[in-house]
């Protein structure tokens, strides 16, 4: 059973948001608890879900020269076998770094990062012959404007 969170168990949530490589003592000093009920509290957060998990942040820039692209992809029929073999499709593909089901005109959108245009072409011919994919509308980020990697809690 879910235990509602309290005041101590969102700002242990903030601090990790910010800083997931924060010592144990210092998230303790910082949400004003005591060790043991501070590690007990981030325990019970990952065990139910909460905290998915740490991870380092990436410059995706640096790292590929990369360009980012939103890509909505429409299918021939939304019935639960056809979303089922997109989704597991675009799960192989380690160019997709978000795909989220949509209300609206088309199904899917997906957040890519890819080297180039190049890239982004054989990254298309991938998306185009999953079978059930009927339309794909690209738009390429100009800028990042905001950037967060939690929500604001």
């Amino acid at each position: 059973m879910a235990v509602e969170l309290d005041k101590y168990d969102m700002n242990i949530l903030r601090a990790l948001a910010r800083d997931g490589r924060m010592s144990w003592r210092n998230l303790a000093d910082d949400i004003g608890l005591s060790l043991t009920p501070t590690l007990r509290r981030v325990r019970r957060l990952e065990s139910e879900g909460y905290i998915e998990g740490y991870s380092a942040h990436l410059d995706e820039k640096r790292l590929v020269g990369a360009m980012s692209a939103f890509v909505s992809v429409t299918l021939e029929r939304q019935v639960e076998e056809v979303l089922a073999r997109f989704e597991s499709r675009v799960a192989d593909l380690p160019e997709v770094m978000s795909c989220f089901l949509m209300s609206g005109g088309a199904d899917y959108t997906l957040r890519v990062v890819v080297r180039d245009l190049d890239h982004y072409q054989q990254l298309l011919s991938k998306l185009t012959r999953i079978q059930g994919v009927a339309h794909i509308q690209s738009s390429f980020a100009l800028k990042s404007v905001i950037r967060r990697r939690a929500p604001i809690l």
